[in-house]
């Protein structure tokens, strides 16, 4: 009876896969007599299904005839069901990319196929069936001859698993996450690299362990379950076990003796002793010698105690290993750890559209449109942390809440959103702020300045945190700092147990931790704000802090600015007690913000640094100092007005103090009125400085050489270059006996001279000096040296009226310049934006003979217009510049009421911001004039 229910179900197996098989080449040569171009694996596919099915008739009659034993039956039936599998997984691949009939959108269909042959999955299927159709064909070639043995030996051939002593048990995932498939999405390499390490197929007899390590919430345990769907045929067992403690992990282990060996489930927890020896029990049974091809998964291990790491909580999972070394085991951890297990670190997603991805299936939401631009910048914010990208997912696919709507609740209320949102995700301990508390407490446990030093991460950046940066003296520093700060190797030891638990990671002279997991550090390990750890951050950034006058100043002062932007946070912002730091400290992020143009940051600081110094003496030194500052964010800020205020502040406060100070603040009220235009009154300011300069000390101190080198812009501004050129000779004369840097800058005003004087080739050899010299003294991305860059793409744009391949040259050092200064100074820089700025008039001028390059000249001023203003005002001098090179490109366009509406726009702003009387003013007059002449003689001819 059960012989011929065998046959039976033999028979119905290949009626199946028969039907099924010519369904799929009918649907294939279909497409294929369409286009020449199909990949060959899918036209190999419909050439053999054809051979498969007569293979597939011939075991059918030799069934129906009884001619096969019971055992052969279901081997064969075995076979011919995992054909079917897969021949109807390649069908529904193929249903999604091929069109239907009278579907014209060939093209795009095969692109699709020639993408999906690519496809591991596929690849996968297709290698099952064609390994399947060996087997078959195996069996029909050797039906005569020791049938049974010749098919079983051919199934052993072909990795096809053959009757054991050992029973498969499949996949047992007990207590694992419930993780849909279509959940998970990417990481091809990482599963790649699971399979060659852990998969016995091909591989010599041997034990095979991995840990996958990394921070929480990258998706260690889904990247495990998914490798037990990737691979789960290459194991004969598959034990998933949760080994986030010892009581877990015993439990579990001793769970699989009731599968592995029938054993009636108990109603109660066992003993220890009979624990024990159900655990020594499936010990054994993994260590039997031809039992090697299971895969043991050790989930969460995530606080080891093993040689060199000190726990006391911890364990050694190696006690748990089967006494034999074979077959494969996976452990996910935190730790990076594991000496003995080869080691595969999981790191945040970097493709957005991943990202866009897993928001997309987790919230159940189409991605398009003016969705797909809110979710790309939510995944931005996310920055590719599955945990979060997930958790946010979940939210909105209960919640009415756009993309954009979460991103706002979560920058402005983390902590409500992060408790609104537990529960929503697929398994225990893994919302998105718990998930990190873990680590946290287990490293508070053993090393609690470490601990406190990640508190105190909360108040700085996440990237570049390094020794020196928090190696400073405190007043009145808490117990904990002075400790984790008493020297390198102590700082490296609280490090080294953070990096233990991947809440940081570590790199040559630096850490760093994921912007989400920064985001915890300061909304839950800092819930309440902590002024003291906030006194702490501030101290170690202002104290990093170089003057101009420093060595390599520009490079320690780009590293500590990240960190110095953190204090802007507004959090931070909102409650911080600013009379509890010090003025110092406040003066100094004053001139980083100045230097790097956060002039609004800049004034803060300055302003409360002034408060305070006044408080010590109106007329004190220091406050005068700061006056003079103040008055130069201002100039530069173009609030000229309040710039002058300043500094008439500061000198009469300085003549009561003594004639150097006094001089600095008459040489800027020099540079001032230079700004404003008004050049008899800032000639006036110079001289006095210089003779005060040559009385007080002598004609080649630096400040004399400075004021020399003024006055040399001066000149040239008023367009008096002959004495423009003395003045900056002068000043060279004497800088190359001070030094390179002082020298060079000269030498590049030199070119500046020499280009406006029309004496290019002069001016193209300063320049070349000058960048020759900045490189070797500060290197090719020191501002200096881009501003070089910069000024020869002015010098090669003239060249260009007489040789258009010089253009070529500006663009050029152009974009050389444009991205230095990005990755230095920023996007949105000032000195980028002149930069932009400059390729807008390049393009226009290239637009004469290639229209296309209008477009791009309009997007650079657009670009610079948009970045002045939110940097400078609508009214800054700079900003109006760009206003009125707009005007140009419109007229240039024949957008001519566009050109008036921007020459409009500059000319009254000039008034407001210089005067009518400025030159600056005049020019833009001058051209508004000429287009509304042009405006009216068109309406005149018009009508």
């Amino acid at each position: 009876m059960a012989e011929a229910a065998a046959i039976v179900g033999l028979v119905a197996s290949i009626a199946s896969l028969v039907d099924l098989s010519a369904k799929v080449v009918s649907r294939l040569r279909d497409f294929t007599s369409k286009s020449s171009d199909v990949p060959e694996s899918f036209r190999s596919l419909s050439t053999r299904l054809p051979l498969l099915t007569t293979t597939l008739q011939n075991i059918r009659s030799q069934a129906e005839a009884g001619r096969l034993p019971e055992d052969v039956t279901k081997a064969l039936k075995a076979v011919i069901d995992d054909t079917f599998e897969q021949i109807a997984s390649v069908q529904d691949f193929l249903s999604k990319v091929l069109p239907s009939d009278g579907d014209s959108k060939l093209e795009r269909a095969l692109k699709a196929l020639k993408s999906l042959a690519k496809d591991d999955r596929v690849k996968k299927s297709l290698e099952k069936i064609y390994k399947n159709n060996d087997i078959l064909l195996l069996h029909q070639a050797t039906r005569n001859v020791d049938t049974d043995d010749r098919i079983l030996e051919g199934l052993s051939k072909l990795s096809v698993k053959p009757p054991t002593s050992f029973i498969s048990f499949g996949v047992c995932l007990g207590q694992a996450p419930q993780v849909p498939a279509d959940a998970f999405i990417g990481r091809e390499k990482e599963l790649q690299q699971l399979r060659d390490w852990l998969s016995p197929k091909g591989k010599p007899n041997g034990q095979r362990i991995v840990s996958i390590f990394g921070l929480g919430g990258l998706g260690k345990t889904q990247l495990s379950l998914a490798h037990t769907r990737d691979c789960g045929d290459d194991y004969s067992s598959v034990f998933w076990v949760n080994a986030k403690d010892e009581t877990s992990l015993r439990q579990s282990m001793a769970d699989w003796s009731a599968v592995i060996f029938s054993e009636p489930a108990s109603p109660v927890a066992p003993g220890a002793d009979n624990e024990k020896l159900k655990i020594d029990k499936v010990k054994k049974w993994l260590s039997e010698p031809k039992n090697d091809r299971w895969l043991l998964i050790f989930d969460n291990y995530d606080d080891p105690k093993l040689p060199g790491i000190e726990s006391s909580t911890g364990y050694d999972i190696r006690v748990y290993f089967p006494h034999r070394s074979q077959g494969s085991i996976l452990i996910t951890t935190r730790s990076p750890l594991l000496q003995f297990a080869k080691k595969l670190q999981l790191k945040k997603v970097e493709d957005i559209e991943q990202s866009i991805a897993i928001l997309a299936v987790k919230s159940g939401r189409e991605v398009s449109g003016e969705n797909d631009a809110s979710a790309r910048r939510l995944a931005r914010r996310l920055d590719g942390l599955p945990l979060a990208l997930a958790t946010a997912g979940a939210y909105l696919s209960q919640s009415t809440d756009s993309f954009d709507e979460y991103l706002e609740s979560y920058n402005d209320s983390w902590s409500d959103l992060s408790q609104y949102s537990r529960g929503l995700m697929d398994y225990e301990d893994r919302t998105l702020f718990s998930t990190w508390n873990l680590s946290f407490q287990i490293v508070q446990a053993q090393d609690p300045e470490a601990a406190e030093l990640l508190k105190l991460m909360a108040y700085l950046d996440n990237q570049d945190l390094w020794y020196e940066l928090f190696h400073k003296d405190v007043k009145d520093a808490p117990a904990w700092w002075t400790e984790v700060t008493k020297s390198r190797a102590r700082f490296n030891r609280a490090i080294s147990t953070l990096h233990s638990y991947s809440l940081l990671e570590m790199s040559a002279g630096q850490c760093s931790m994921h912007m989400c997991e920064h985001d915890w550090t300061l909304e839950y390990l800092n819930h309440q704000f902590d002024q003291e750890r906030f006194r702490i951050a501030v101290h170690c950034v202002a104290a990093n802090v170089k003057s101009d006058n420093e060595s390599e100043n520009w490079v320690t002062n780009r590293r500590v600015l990240p960190h110095a932007r953190r204090f802007q946070n507004h959090r931070a912002k909102s409650v911080v007690d600013w009379k509890r730091i010090g003025p110092l400290e406040t003066y100094r992020l004053a001139y980083l913000y100045y230097k790097n143009d956060m002039s609004v940051a800049a004034e803060e600081m300055y302003m409360r640094t002034l408060r305070e110094y006044e408080n010590q003496g109106l007329e004190h030194t220091e406050t005068l100092n700061l006056v003079n500052n103040l008055g130069i964010l201002y100039k530069d800020q173009g609030k000229l007005e309040k710039a002058e205020n300043m500094y008439m502040r500061a000198l009469r406060g300085y003549e009561k103090q003594g004639i150097e100070h006094t001089l600095k603040t008459i040489n800027n009220l020099g540079l001032l009125y230079a700004n404003q235009g008004k050049l008899e009154k800032a000639e006036k300011m110079y001289m006095r400085a210089l003779r005060g300069y040559e009385k007080a000390w002598e004609s080649e101190h630096t400040s004399t050489l400075d004021t020399f080198h003024n006055l040399g812009i001066l000149f040239f501004n008023q367009g008096k270059l002959a004495e423009a050129e003395k003045m900056y000779m002068r000043a060279l004369r004497g800088y190359e006996k001070q030094g390179l840097e002082h020298t060079l800058d000269t030498i590049n005003s030199l070119g500046n001279l020499y280009s406006d004087q029309g004496r290019l080739a002069e001016a193209e050899e300063m320049y070349m000096r000058a960048l020759r010299g900045y490189e070797k003294a500060w290197g090719s991305e020191h501002t200096s040296t881009l501003d070089t860059f910069h000024n020869l793409g002015i010098l090669y744009k003239k060249l260009g009226k007489t040789d258009p391949n010089k253009f070529t040259m500006a663009e050029d050092m152009y974009m050389r310049a444009l991205r230095g200064l990005e990755k230095t100074l920023g996007l949105e820089h000032t000195s980028t934006l002149s930069t932009v700025n400059n390729l807008g008039l390049l393009y226009t001028i290239l637009g004469r003979t290639n229209s296309n390059k209008f477009k791009i000249a309009e997007e650079m001023h657009m670009r610079a217009l948009q970045g002045r203003e939110k940097a400078l005002g609508f009214e800054h001098t700079s900003t109006l510049d760009t206003v009125n090179n707009l005007g140009v490109l419109y007229q240039e366009m024949g957008r001519l009421t566009e050109a008036e509406e921007m020459y409009t726009r500059a000319v009254r702003g000039s008034e407001n911001a210089v005067g009518k009387g400025h030159r600056k003013t005049q020019r833009y007059s001058n051209s508004l004039r000429i287009i509304q002449e042009t405006l009216q003689a068109c309406e005149g001819h018009d009508s």
